[in-house]
């Protein structure tokens, strides 16, 4: 697997969000992927490079398609960019061309793949595994996610309140006695399954439950869609874990923010 794996599922995530809600949208411009749920919450109001850039005009360029497109929608919004997709030229000058524009550096996610799971390294918790959907579940997803993502409560759910964005976007909580303590979420795209949303309320952390509801939910993706292939973005926090259950780095994304 390749970095193209990495950006063509992340690109994927976004568009399943965007096309479950009224207001959303999902457009392709000239090297730019559009996937915008027209929501508060500017990191889901996503543009994305969909194909290599030639040289650092050609990445200005692209930048300013997109900020047009979210201006005229009077939306704020984020540039999520694969840096496989730059020259090395480009890479390096990639912050300052975004800075010129008013976009600042927000973080930088490793983009890792596995073509398979090591086993654990220790034994597990167990976890009572719920599939999210509409109704209690999904409000502990939601609760959850915006506690471990640091986000207001009312930005989390008004991205997660369709019910229809949960027909393709496999949501999973992990509960230990009737208690919500974990979740991930799954999305099968670019050939592999991409794992996202991966958290554990701050007082339940270092005990496994991440590491448990992740194995869990792949079992259940791999039983649904038969991909056996892995991608996700990594959190500093989360890095060393991924390295033990065999994924390896092959890009960095990047994120900037309006």
């Amino acid at each position: 697997m390749t970095f193209e794996n990495v950006a063509t599922n992340l690109r994927e995530s976004f568009r399943v969000v965007a096309a479950s809600r009224a207001q959303g949208e999902t457009r392709e411009l000239p090297g730019v992927s559009i996937a915008s749920a027209g929501v508060t919450f500017q990191m889901f109001n996503a543009a994305f490079l969909s194909a290599p850039v030639n040289n650092p005009d050609e990445l200005s360029q692209r930048l300013l398609l997109a900020q047009t497109h979210f201006r005229m929608r009077g939306l704020d919004w984020a540039y999520w960019v694969c840096e496989d997709w730059l020259p090395s030229r480009a890479r390096r000058r990639s912050r300052r061309t975004f800075e010129i524009v008013g976009m600042r550096h927000s973080v930088d996610l490793p983009g890792m793949v596995a073509e398979r799971l090591a086993p654990p390294a220790h034994k597990l918790p167990t976890l009572d595994v719920r599939r999210v959907e509409p109704g209690p579940v999904r409000d502990a997803f939601c609760a959850i996610g915006a506690l471990c993502f640091h986000v207001p409560p009312a930005w989390f759910n008004q991205v997660f309140d369709s019910d229809a964005v949960w027909q393709n976007f496999a949501g999973y909580v992990g509960y230990q006695d009737d208690e919500p303590v974990a979740t991930t979420a799954v999305i099968a795209g670019g050939g592999a399954l991409g794992v996202y949303n991966v958290a554990t309320v701050p007082s339940r952390q270092r005990r496994g439950f991440g590491e448990s509801i992740m194995r869990s939910a792949l079992a259940d993706a791999r039983r649904r869609t038969g991909i056996e292939r892995f991608v996700l973005q990594s959190t500093p926090a989360g890095y060393k874990l991924y390295e033990r259950m065999g994924f390896r780095t092959v890009t960095q994304v990047a994120v900037y923010a309006s």
